[in-house]
């Protein structure tokens, strides 16, 4: 009968947790912080691990299609990951959807859910009004960030010269007669949601239609919650009720994401 001695067992970490794993999950995370590839050396350079630990754990990696090795030697994030990052995704409306119910009970309007997905925007949660007259936005809808409030919120924190990049790439077409269609005057936009801590969009969707976004603190991938409704419900006046509203459920949202959840 084979025998089992404390040194085969994986190290444990300080949490607890299996110290492989972690560094594994970790050097993930700075590859997708660096754009997605990177050399080994700039590895070692900003997680502190010695060169033979990290080869170690990129070459299992590799093995298991979550990272793979370009020609020119460095490492690249791996097909493998797209679908978990999908099924994460859809995950994340579904833990979105009890803090937009809350929304909607205490703003009366319909609350929504979006992620930035390469240069798009995508709604992945919505729960409706209850009134009669509302707005809807179908899960899974994509639309051009320079059209929206949620697009707002979402590229708020971006440099500048990265969202003059994106808007180059995407054009800014104008979906109304108010969308905005310019950098200059998107990025002033961009500044004044930095300034008040949220962002509107005034009939440049939809005439008709207003709706105010916040960023989620701290979300893993950039993600922003909004309401939308009738520009004669969602008025200046009520813009002061809501806001602090979608702030605070922003947060709460953004500690739900944080937690590990029950442990086993």
């Amino acid at each position: 009968m084979p025998t089992f001695s404390a040194s085969d067992a994986p190290a444990k970490s300080a949490a607890g947790g299996v110290q492989s794993l972690e560094r594994a999950f970790d050097l993930l995370e700075r590859m997708a912080d660096a754009g997605g590839e990177i050399g080994l050396s700039e590895l070692s350079a900003s997680s502190g691990l010695p060169l033979p630990t990290i080869h170690r754990l990129m070459r299992t990696l590799v093995a298991s299609g979550y990272v793979r090795q370009q020609p020119n030697r460095r490492y690249a994030l791996g097909p493998r990951l797209i679908r978990l990052g999908e099924s994460a995704s859809r995950l994340l409306g579904t833990w979105a959807r009890p803090h937009l119910a809350r929304l909607v009970e205490e703003t009366g309007e319909t609350a929504n859910m979006a992620l930035l997905d390469g240069d798009d925007v995508v709604y992945v949660a919505q729960v409706p009004s209850k009134h009669s007259m509302r707005m809807f936005t179908e899960v899974g809808r994509r639309v051009l960030p320079h059209t929206t409030g949620v697009g707002k919120a979402l590229l708020a924190a971006t440099p500048d010269d990265e969202v003059r990049a994106l808007l180059a790439r995407t054009g800014m077409p104008a979906v109304t007669e108010k969308t905005i269609t310019t950098p200059e005057a998107f990025l002033a936009a961009l500044a004044d949601v930095r300034l008040l801590g949220y962002a509107v969009d005034d009939n440049e969707q939809e005439i008709g239609v207003r709706c105010l976004a916040v960023p989620v603190p701290d979300s893993p991938t950039a993600a922003a919650i909004s309401i939308s409704g009738p520009a004669g419900r969602v008025t200046e006046a009520s813009t002061v009720k809501i806001v602090p509203v979608l702030q605070e459920v922003a947060a709460e949202l953004s500690r739900a994401l944080a937690s590990p959840g029950p442990t086993a």
